[in-house]
């Protein structure tokens, strides 16, 4: 039995060893050191994550608060599908004065559609598009950052990377706490593809 157990262990601790090996060879191995989920855990967000609207209900209201609060508490600004609407259109977008992130890190959800002209940015893998991001964030005066919307927290995360990691100014950074959900649920124009695809199309309510 003893015999057994000292195998089963030596198979583990192998396996163990392999598996860091692996993870630090790796192009998108894990850095074991660093901090993925620098936010707080935060409260949810209706299912649809947007936030407060005439007609909504009490609670979804107390919810979309308390998240934009949480927010605000990490130091980050907010934005709701109004404003967010509202830079997309601002002249400023076309001179990148103003830029949209995509925090989503599924490169095949962002392919399906994202807000026309946003940057992918996995904040997991930064090194697979900060050389194009960076450049953006810096010469832009407004960051906006978003995900799913509702429970997803990548936005937040992403934004924190930014600020914390990346030295780029708070200040520009808000984010978008409806996300690409509510924006899809405004018929809002979206882009298949890749960045500036030209694959425009408009979602209906």
């Amino acid at each position: 039995m003893k015999k057994v157990f000292f195998e089963a262990l030596l198979v583990a601790v192998a396996g163990a060893a392999f598996a860091f090996a692996a993870n630090a060879l790796s192009s998108r191995g894990l850095a074991l050191t660093r901090n993925y989920f620098p936010g707080n855990s935060r409260p949810a967000l209706p299912s649809n994550g947007s936030a407060v609207h005439p007609g909504t209900t009490n609670a979804s209201q107390s919810s979309a608060v308390a998240v934009t609060e949480h927010l605000h508490k990490q130091g980050l600004q907010v934005v709701d599908g109004n404003e967010a609407l509202q830079l997309f259109h601002d002249p400023g977008f076309e001179q990148g004065s103003i830029i949209f992130i995509d925090a989503r890190s599924d490169a095949e959800h962002y392919r399906k559609g994202h807000i026309p002209g946003a940057y992918q940015f996995d904040r997991i893998h930064p090194e697979n598009s900060l050389a194009v991001v960076l450049p953006a964030c810096q010469a832009a005066q407004k960051i906006v950052v978003y995900c799913d919307g509702g429970d997803c927290e990548e936005s937040e995360f992403a934004a924190l990377s930014l600020r914390n990691e990346m030295k780029v100014p708070g200040e520009k950074l808000f984010v978008y706490t409806g996300g690409i959900n509510e924006w899809n649920q405004r018929g809002s124009p979206v882009e298949q593809g890749e960045r500036k695809s030209g694959q425009i199309h408009s979602t209906t309510k």
